[in-house]
């Protein structure tokens, strides 16, 4: 029964990966060719850089392994995406497996808090004339 379980599971796991794939091949042949791009409502809005600014332009950057220009476009995720990727990996697993004890849920909420105001602060720091080189530009 088990077996049955982890193979429903892994069914599951491949499909939503290959729905996840499709969207972001479709998303980045947009972005290259058309220059679609998601907007950012909250820049358009207010005129203020978000904490999220930038992502889909560091995406990009990593996609052709330019690290350096992918840190200037979101230093903050750049910096955040081993710890990311370590939840989501956990995740998976333990969802797979069936598991209850998971890392990310272990973690305590004052980690969670701390995280919260990080990304509050981040927010506001990149958006003062002094700390101009936290907006997502292009370095020539």
């Amino acid at each position: 029964m088990k077996n049955k379980e982890f193979k429903k599971r892994f069914v599951k796991l491949l499909l939503v990966i290959a729905i996840l794939l499709i969207s972001v091949f479709l998303y980045y042949f947009l972005f290259l060719n058309y220059n679609i791009v998601i907007p950012c409502f909250f820049h358009k809005i207010t005129g203020w850089y978000c904490p999220g600014c930038g992502i889909t332009r560091m995406i990009s950057s990593l996609a052709q392994f330019d690290f350096y220009q992918a840190f200037r476009y979101n230093p903050l995720l750049f910096i955040s995406l081993p710890f990311i990727f370590a939840c989501i990996i956990d995740i998976t697993v333990n969802w797979l497996l069936n598991r209850d004890t998971w890392f990310f849920y272990r973690l305590n909420n004052k980690f969670w808090l701390i995280l919260l105001v990080v990304v509050l602060m981040y927010g506001v720091v990149r958006n003062i004339p002094y700390f101009d080189y936290l907006i997502p530009t292009v370095i020539n």
